[in-house]
């Protein structure tokens, strides 16, 4: 059940999200940084993923680390970006984002 507010403007709910928003990233991306460096060691077998200048490492690798490093940060950051902003429209009534109007 909706906490929501009899009047409750979408635009200035939209604006009281975004410092939320901001802060949720913020949050999303240590945790992405945590899963991917998780999911690294385990698929990888090595601490840490190789970067695109490191001479003995392969394209292949290389490329392979970067994919998966966006995919676990793209996902991680829908997660944490539909989280906040259900939780915000569960507090206040009003989605901080586009909305079915």
């Amino acid at each position: 059940m909706a906490l929501a507010v009899p009047g409750n403007r979408p635009e200035v709910a939209r604006l009281l999200y975004k410092p939320f928003g901001l802060i949720f990233g913020i949050l999303g991306g240590i945790a992405a940084r945590a899963i991917f460096q998780r999911v690294w060691v385990a698929v990888g077998h090595e601490e840490k993923a190789p970067k695109a200048t490191d001479e003995r490492k392969g394209w292949g690798e290389v490329v392979v680390a970067a994919a998966a490093q966006g995919a676990v940060f793209g996902g991680v950051k829908a997660l944490v970006d539909r989280a906040g902003a259900t939780g915000f429209a569960w507090l206040t009534g009003a989605w901080p984002g586009q909305s079915k109007d």
